[in-house]
């Protein structure tokens, strides 16, 4: 905890955000700078609770109260050790987590709740410009060789812990940068690929080997990996789009969010894109209420579209937390993204029925209608059918799993009932007992915070499956 009486004295206080006339100009991060000393008293707000639910809420069990009151008192250095007991990469949590361990705060009930991912993002920029994050290398080496195929969250926090475990770790991605979704997925104006860097430098020291161009299941064979490694563990994600089947699907100018948001980060990293999908100037329709829809919108507003709408099949959520999701539960409830500020009109509770273009098959128009809500089946509501100029549709409506074709044909494991890598959650082990999996791979599209708990909890029960004994933590 932090202050005994601090919840009572202080009020939850967080950064604020750039103009908007400012930050649309460029791909920096949003927010401006906060005083660690404000940091501090909101470390003093953690109260007393006696159980602390935010640990729960948390899929990394993060220990909360211990940091925030170490932070309260001034104690950075014990507040990193203790938050790196846990997570290995606070800097990415502590910029595109969700927080649902705010959620679940206890202080939350009746108050604003602590402002945890803010002490956790502070915590560890202190700890990187005070010099005290270096390389933990192995001790020992044991001989054994991992492959780690995907380098998001899931696949990095492994190879670390795998490394410090004194294995010998190779990373596998196919892209040309590591780094998966982190990279490619999250735009540079939520998070800044330079902490990705300097992560991969940490690694590298460690004694982490990343193979890039490495499509294991394309020009690399999965089976002379395997042949090659005493474990593989599948870190690929889940990047198999959901598909909007509608006439009219097959028109120019409608492409997946996943097609477009990777290419401007891949300009801004200094690449040339050539024929990069842009909403400069277009109407832009969004397809997608939810993050991946928010990092479209940011991107098209920096893109200056002519004008952007963003549609969720879903009906809009209350202002407040919903009684159905009562604390200490993932609230229901209206989110504004730093994008929504920015411009734009969403629209709830709507369907797309079909798409129409012009003679040279570009997309010009999008027809829809209103629904009801899944309770009664996104019924059709009549009298509500509309039609919407459009230029640029962008399809954001989540992913169904990991892709299939390649790897996972390849070595033949077994999926699950949604398409997933079958693997328990006791030992990450697939139906072949040399290849494990984690993240997004094995239980669907998540949270970076998921993948890197799954991540830790993999590389354990490799080191368990290859050593008899692991110090990993569980």
């Amino acid at each position: 905890m932090g202050k005994i009486t601090g919840f009572k004295e202080y009020t939850r206080e967080l950064p604020a955000r750039r103009p908007v006339a400012e930050r649309v100009n460029d791909w920096f991060e949003i927010y401006q700078d906060f005083p660690e000393e404000k940091v501090r008293t909101q470390g003093a707000r953690c109260m007393d609770c006696g159980i602390p639910f935010c640990h729960t809420g948390c899929p990394l069990n993060n220990i909360i109260p211990d940091w925030n009151d170490m932070v309260y008192k001034d104690r950075w250095q014990d507040a990193i050790r203790t938050l790196h007991a846990t997570n290995n990469f606070p800097e990415f949590t502590g910029r595109i987590c969700p927080a649902p361990c705010e959620a679940a705060c206890v202080l939350g009930i009746n108050e604003p709740p602590v402002a945890i991912k803010l002490i956790e993002r502070t915590i560890i920029e202190h700890a990187w410009d005070a010099g005290w994050i270096r390389p933990e290398i192995a001790e020992r080496k044991t001989g054994k060789k991992i492959a780690i195929i995907g380098s998001g969250p899931a696949g990095l926090a492994a190879a670390q812990q795998l490394a410090r475990a004194g294995h010998d770790v190779t990373v596998y991605e196919k892209s040309d940068r590591i780094g998966g979704l982190l990279r490619y997925g999250i735009p540079d104006f939520k998070m800044e690929k330079r902490f990705i860097d300097r992560r991969m430098t940490q690694l590298e020291a460690e004694g982490v080997k990343f193979e890039v161009h490495a499509d294991v299941g394309g020009n690399i064979d999965p089976l002379e990996l395997k042949k090659n490694h005493d474990a593989i563990l599948v870190a690929i994600g889940a990047e198999a789009p959901r598909d909007l089947n509608v006439p009219g699907r097959e028109l120019n100018g409608i492409h997946f969010a996943m097609d477009f948001l990777p290419q401007q980060n891949k300009v801004v990293a200094g690449d040339k894109v050539p024929d990069q999908i842009r909403a400069t100037g277009k109407r832009v329709v969004i397809i997608g209420g939810g993050d991946t829809g928010a990092d479209c919108l940011g991107t098209s507003h920096r893109h200056r579209a002519a004008s952007v709408h963003q549609f969720e099949i879903m009906p809009m959520p209350p202002n407040q937390r919903a009684s159905s999701t009562p604390w200490p539960q993932w609230p229901l409830m209206l989110r504004q993204e730093s994008a929504h500020e920015e411009g734009g009109e969403r629209m709830w509770g709507i369907a797309t029925t079909k798409f129409t273009g012009d003679e040279q098959g570009n997309v010009k128009q999008l027809h829809a209608i209103g629904v009801e809500g899944p309770d009664k089946g996104f019924a059709p509501i009549p009298g509500t059918e509309f039609t919407l100029d459009a230029d640029l549709v962008l399809l954001a409506m989540g992913f169904t799993g990991p892709v299939r074709q390649g790897l996972l044909e390849s070595l033949g494991v077994e999926l699950d009932g949604r398409g997933n890598v079958k693997a328990s959650m006791d030992n990450f082990t697939t139906s072949d007992p040399k290849v494990f999996a984690a993240g997004d791979a094995r239980r669907g599209q998540s949270l970076v915070v998921w993948a890197i708990a799954e991540g830790r909890k993999a590389a354990r029960a490799i080191d368990l499956a290859l050593m008899g004994t692991s110090k990993l933590p569980a």
